[in-house]
């Protein structure tokens, strides 16, 4: 985990029961594991490259930048086809762990609940109807009005990989004071995004990176593709921090990925560990 950090810790992290070694260990059994259930390419929609390799991945980043532990409570907001779920169903504790995720893409939703929430029974899945352009643009349940049907404090951790990389910056506070209102104090929420800094934007010379992302309107989205806005959104540099902290997260981690060209970066996206320290503002 040698990717650039951009901000310090701010707030203490507490590491996980199992890292190390011993996480490792873990994911490699994961990854050897053939009886995990895996989709069919022809119906996994979350993107490209190994589907278990990734979620094991993942995983890693989860226990070791943000201090999952087994015990936890999980809700993993846009789950798809359940990537993230799948390596964690050997992770969680099968009687204290649970796992809850959503998403407003329904096959998705139904193939989790029958090759997983079948086997696991501490993993259930939600399909839930919010409305967003590239994935259900059709849905009820606008994004800047989002209510998620759980009560106040119901998890210890949440997962917003690859979501926030597809909201228009209007969603976004609505999305994250949700989210605050969902975790428990010292709560933690896992975010992957687009970061635009100053070596990313267009005109730089610094580096090369994987995906040209042009400023829409006066800002903060950048898109990089103008024809399907929501296929890849990026923020300006300070935007996502100031709405995390807006609603009640302090940011614990923030680091840097390797699809602007930076080096020694393992992992693609930016990311950032959040704790939740207090209700937010409105």
């Amino acid at each position: 985990m040698n990717s650039p950090v951009m901000i310090e810790d701010t707030v203490r992290l507490k590491p996980a029961a199992i890292a190390g070694d011993r996480l490792a260990i873990l994911q490699k059994t994961i990854q050897r594991n053939r009886y995990l259930p895996v989709p069919p390419s022809e119906e996994n929609f979350v993107g490209d490259g190994d589907f278990l390799a990734i979620g094991t991945e993942f995983l890693g980043y989860f226990v070791e930048l943000g201090g999952l532990n087994e015990h936890e409570r999980v809700l993993d907001i846009g789950c798809g086809i359940g990537r993230m779920a799948v390596p964690l169903t050997q992770y969680l504790d099968p009687d204290r762990g649970h796992y809850t995720g959503i998403d407003p893409a329904s096959p998705g939703i139904q193939w989790c609940t029958r090759q997983i929430g079948s086997i696991y029974p501490n993993f259930r899945f939600m399909h839930l109807d919010i409305a967003n352009d590239l994935y259900n643009p059709d849905g009820y349940i606008k994004g800047t009005e989002i209510k998620l049907p759980f009560a106040n404090g119901s998890f210890d951790y949440a997962i917003m990989t690859s979501v926030v990389t597809h909201l228009p910056p209007t969603e976004i506070e609505p999305y994250f004071h949700e989210v605050s209102r969902l975790l428990d104090k010292g709560g933690r929420l896992f975010l992957s995004a687009f970061i635009m800094n100053t070596d990313t934007q267009p005109g730089s010379e610094k580096l090369t990176p994987r995906i040209r992302f042009q400023r829409a309107g006066a800002g903060p989205a950048w898109y990089g593709n103008a024809q399907a806005p929501l296929a890849a959104v990026a923020f300006d540099d300070g935007f996502l921090d100031r709405a995390l902290n807006a609603a009640g997260f302090e940011i614990a981690l923030k680091k840097l990925g390797h699809w602007r060209g930076q080096t020694g970066s393992q992992h693609y996206q930016d990311m950032f560990v959040a704790v939740k320290t207090s209700r937010g503002r409105r």
